[in-house]
Order: structure tokens, then sequence, then C-alpha cells
């Protein structure tokens, strides 16, 4: 559906700063906001918000509709009276340019176990042995309401991923599909033991998804009551050592007798690798999920719509037709392009949900068909600006050959930054560049890339952050292909200068956004 025109930064909320090592949902991210205000931003695309498995990705998620635990802010548990100041007074010395996942999730989780068990303890003092219409529910039992609430909206993912992640713990962390077969294929009476079996566990993480959403929704409603609109992402597939696999085997490709996935997604040998990507996430069974009038795909907007304002849909062109790799294939290298069913869904999708606020990552290997799937619907598709220069006047990148209902970048989480992109340029491609700007500004070539797409006929331009401060590649997000090292990046607390607000609001105002 077509958007005002307007702009905003990209940045995902671990990249804030923070005293407990990761960016967090609590005051840097209000900081965040009003800096956005203060430019005369209105989009914050934040990527998902899952939680993480191997790898630290935010696209290979234990679920595609639960939180990341690490999200969560600590001091904001203190103002709950779930944890104490003594409780967070002693905190690692944590670097403050990167992330060191392990090391905040050895510090983080054991505090949300004892805020969980506060929680629990305090909500059950007090409470009248009879029903009585003079009592009056302290903070604690009043925040029980709201997790019974909670609990019960969130019931469709909710139980199977407090089940799912608690029996991970229970086998060492193990993908489900070496468990024994009872539980891997959920029969009745062995998932009705280990819900007994691991009673405490489960509450623990109903009460960290409750944590996480609460804290999410009040930053949410900060950020649209000073006119700021979230954008999140949907990635098209989700990982094979997940709730929604182990909970939904019967719309996935996988091998009966292993569960492991009999095809897995990927991409062709493409701009990021020779090779290809090869993800390892199960495809889809789209046969089965036309037959469930795609019940599940339905759910994961509904949730996400729930949290956010605008949906991106990651790899949107697996909805047209999918690159499948069979099993035991090391690279993308040997796959075969399959049929998906996307102009069903997406009917059935507006059908039972209305017209969406929907954004197609529309990247890579593109066919008319993808173009036409994606016209169909009127949603508009992503322009990089890295990509721009290294062929013709007839690139579909350069800002005079795109369409207003397309959404603008400089570079994305998966490009270098602007900088280290410019510095490592082939001489061809940069003096195309250079030949285009005209010339470049003494600001630098991040904001001169920043105005090319203010300037552009789009009706949405998105920058990294990175890209607002001048970063080179060490502030890179994420290497596709790479499996470690990813996703570390932070941003340091004082960067968000008057004076950086001050030429983004002025570039803002200029191209009318």
């Amino acid at each position: 559906m077509p958007f005002p025109r307007t702009s905003g930064i990209l940045l995902h909320p671990t990249s804030l700063p923070s005293r407990f090592g990761v960016g967090d949902l609590g005051r840097p991210a209000y900081e965040f906001i009003d800096f956005l205000v203060e430019s005369n931003q209105k989009l914050w695309q934040v990527l998902p918000l899952g939680p993480t498995g191997y790898g630290n990705s935010p696209y290979m998620c234990y679920s595609a509709m639960a939180g990341n635990p690490i999200l969560i802010n600590l001091d904001l548990l203190v103002e709950d009276g779930l944890l104490s100041y003594e409780d967070i007074g002693q905190v690692p010395d944590f670097p403050s340019e990167k992330v060191d996942f392990e090391q905040v999730l050895s510090f983080k989780l054991p505090l949300l176990q004892k805020a969980c068990q506060n929680f629990v303890q305090h909500s059950t003092e007090n409470l009248p042995e009879e029903p009585n219409e003079n009592f009056q529910p302290n903070w604690a039992q009043k925040l029980q309401q709201e997790f019974q609430t909670f609990c019960a909206g969130a019931i469709y993912w909710l139980n199977d991923y407090a089940l799912f992640m608690s029996l991970k713990a229970a086998h060492a962390g193990d993908s489900w599909h070496t468990w024994d077969l009872g539980i891997r294929h959920r029969e009745p009476a062995a998932v009705e033991a280990w819900k007994l079996q691991l009673k405490d566990e489960i509450q623990y993480h109903n009460f960290v998804q409750f944590i996480f959403f609460r804290q999410w929704s009040a930053l949410k409603k900060y950020a649209n009551q000073k006119g700021i609109e979230i954008i999140g992402d949907i990635p098209i597939y989700v990982a094979a050592d997940s709730a929604d696999v182990w909970a939904h085997p019967e719309i996935f490709c996988l091998d009966e007798e292993t569960s492991l996935p009999s095809l897995m997604a990927g991409v062709p040998p493409d701009y990021f690798s020779s090779t290809g990507q090869l993800w390892g996430n199960p495809v889809y069974d789209w046969d089965k999920l036309e037959q469930t009038d795609f019940d599940w795909w339905i759910k994961r907007f509904e949730v996400l719509l729930d949290y956010v304002d605008i949906i991106r849909i990651d790899h949107f062109r697996g909805f047209e037709a999918y690159w499948a790799v069979k099993q035991g294939e090391t690279t993308a290298l040997n796959g075969e392009w399959l049929k998906a069913s996307g102009d069903e869904f997406f009917e059935v999708l507006n059908e039972k949900l209305g017209k969406l606020p929907v954004m197609a990552e529309d990247l890579g290997i593109i066919t008319p068909e993808v173009e036409a799937l994606r016209d169909k619907f009127e949603l508009p598709g992503m322009k990089i600006l890295h990509f721009a220069f290294g062929g013709n006047t007839d690139n579909p990148y350069l800002p005079f050959n795109i369409s207003r209902n397309s959404v603008i970048y400089t570079g994305t989480h998966d490009n270098d930054t602007t900088v280290g992109w410019f510095n490592n340029l082939g001489e061809h491609e940069k003096q195309n560049l250079l030949d285009y700007l005209g010339c470049t500004s003494s600001d630098g070539i991040h904001w001169d890339l920043i105005r090319l797409a203010q300037s552009s006929v789009a009706n949405q331009a998105i920058f990294p952050l990175q890209d607002i401060l001048g970063l080179g590649t060490e502030a890179r997000m994420n290497y596709p292909g790479k499996a470690e090292g990813n996703w570390e990046w932070r941003y340091q607390a004082g960067a968000l200068t008057h004076s950086v607000s001050s030429l983004l609001k002025k570039l803002t105002h200029i191209y009318g956004r």
C-alpha cells in the first residue's frame, strides 16, 4: 500500500548503548526516539526481535513470535519491584563498542530468573482467602493480573514456546530432532509428563515473555505518541531448531525419520557469495499451508501487528518461488527453484486482515513473476544505493529509475557501511558514483548518499545509523554467509549529537520528508 513521504533510521535495539553490555528497552531506547523526533524522522526500522541461538542472528530464532530476553532492561525490573538496586549494582566490565553475547547472557539470565522468583512470591502474598469486594490488589497482584491477561492473549504461540525452551534446557540445549520420539513427535502422554516435570521452567519462560512485551509495548507507545512508526521484520523462514517447526512440523519439508529438513532454504550464487547462501532452514510445504488456509502465517502477521506499525517481509521473492537444496549439501550451488503459493497467501491475508502496511524486501534474483506478485498487492520494494553504480543507466537502483512506491536505502544491515563501501569500491564503480554526484561535499560521502536518498522520488528513505554517524567497516552489522562475529556493533553514548541531528533535520526538510 502507498506510504507518505517520510524517512527514518535502521537500528537493531541490541546496538543501543547500555551499561548492561547490550542495547535493550531501557532509557537509551527512549533517548533514541527523542533523537528521531529532533531530527524530523518518522520511522524506526528495528529488524526482528526474536530469541536468538547460535550466531546471534535475529533471522535465526527459537520462535517466530517470541521476544528476545536479552533485550529486557534491568533498571525497569527494579522500578517494577522485581529486582533490587543491589541485584544490579555489580555490573561486569562489558566492552562498550560491541556485544559479548555469552558474557551478557551469563549476567542477565540469572537476574531474570531471580525476577521471576520474586514475581511468583510477591503475587501470591496477602491474597484474601474469600472473595472480598473491598480488596484492593497491591502492585504485585496487579502485575499478576497483567500476566494472566498476556498469557491468555498469547496462547497460540506462548505455550509451545515456553515448553520448547524448557525442553531444550532439560536436554542440555540439544536440537529437538535428537529428543526421544515421544516428545519429538509431541505425543500427548509425553507432552503432559514433561509439562508436569518442567512446570517451574515453563512459568519462567512465560514470565520473561510477559516482561519483554510489557517493556516493548511501553516503548512503542512512547514512539507512536511522538509520531514515530516502528517497522518490524518478518523473516520468511524460521530456524529448524525452533518452537515453530517442532510444534507445526506438518507445514515444513522435514524428513519423517530424522525430523531434519529434507529441503533447506538458501539462495544461489549472488552479490554476497559465489557459492550462494545455504541457510539451513526448512522450506515450507505450501500445499499443506494452503490446506490450513495459511493459518500459521496469518497468526504470525497478527502477532507482529500487535507490536509494530509496518511489516517488512524479508526475502519476499520466496513467496513466488524459493531456492530449495536437498539435505546433505554443504553449499547452495545444487539447488532448484520451486513454486510457492504467494499469490494465494496474500489474497487470504488481505481477506482476513485487510489491506496491511507491508513492505517487500525484493533483493537478489528478482524475476518478472516476483515483480508481478509485489505489484499486484501494491507492496513497496527496496532500492539500495550501494547497488546503483556498478552497471549502466538502466540499473534499477539508480534514483531516476525507481518508482514512488519504493523504500530507498543507502545500505542495509547486510551491507558494509557507506564509508566502508566507498573506501573499498573499484575504480570504475567509484568513478560512476562521482560522475553521478557531480562532486562530493565536505560533510563526507555518507551524507552525500543520505542526501541522494532523501532527494529521490521514493516515498520512504531509510538509513542505517552507522551511515548517519559516518562510521567505517568496523561498524558493519552483518556479513551474509558468515556464521559468527555478526550483530555485535553498538554505538557509543553521546554519539547522537545536536550537530548530527541538525544536518539530518535540514536534509529532511529540504526534500520534503
